[in-house]
């Protein structure tokens, strides 16, 4: 069911993504080895994001050791076996943290519209959340390797505003990837490109309340 829209707002709900609007990496480590290995840093990340590599992990096909073993396969022939699973092991494990400035203002919206958060993640999100402490952060979470759908495909939009019980045009959508910010304004959602706290202040200015 829609929840009807309150005159005056700009919108009604916000989808936000997670990881590099909310939370973001240390792969310094990660670079380290790499270096020490001959390796162009991001070798590593290059091969574990291809969507040969991530996309089944991201839509819950496969697990997270399987996906650490698919990563050290890609990454057979530039270093040894052991080397490259370490290497797998490494970057999948790389330390995270919250930007607590994000969090803060997303708390607030929270206070007046849905907040729902969409993201293309692995299975292993929801204990990350409550290692960041964040499970409370949002009203709902959709999670790629929960609902089989990865972002820019619509049907993850569709979810999104579903849970949130809004119109897909009273929503605002933010992420760090423009070809996802592009599919939702497609849908008619109001799209923010993330890539500072300013895009996001800015975006929500229009809140009463923010």
């Amino acid at each position: 069911m829609t929840t009807p829209s309150i005159p005056g707002r700009p919108f009604d709900a916000v989808l936000c993504d997670l990881d590099n609007v909310i939370r973001f990496y240390d792969t310094s480590r990660l670079a380290e080895m790499e270096r020490a290995a001959g390796l162009v840093e991001g070798t590593t990340g290059k091969v574990a994001f291809e969507p040969a590599t991530d996309l089944p992990v991201l839509l819950g096909e496969i697990s997270h050791e399987q996906w650490i073993d698919s990563i050290a396969l890609g990454l057979s022939g530039q270093v040894s076996r052991e080397l490259a699973r370490e290497l797998a092991t490494t970057l999948t494990g790389s330390p995270f943290s919250a930007d607590e400035a994000v969090v803060a203002l997303l708390r607030r919206v929270r206070a007046h519209v849905p907040l729902v958060l969409v993201t293309n993640a692995t299975s292993q999100l929801e204990s990350d959340l409550a290692t960041m402490g964040l499970d409370d952060l949002a009203d709902h979470v959709v999670s790629s390797a929960r609902v089989g759908v990865v972002k820019p495909d619509r049907e993850i939009y569709e979810i999104a505003a579903g849970r949130a019980g809004v119109a897909m045009d009273r929503c605002l959508f933010v992420d760090d990837r423009l070809e996802n910010v592009e599919a939702a304004v497609a849908l008619g959602m109001t799209g923010v490109h993330y890539r500072e706290l300013g895009d996001l202040r800015a975006a929500l200015g229009g809140l009463p309340g923010i």
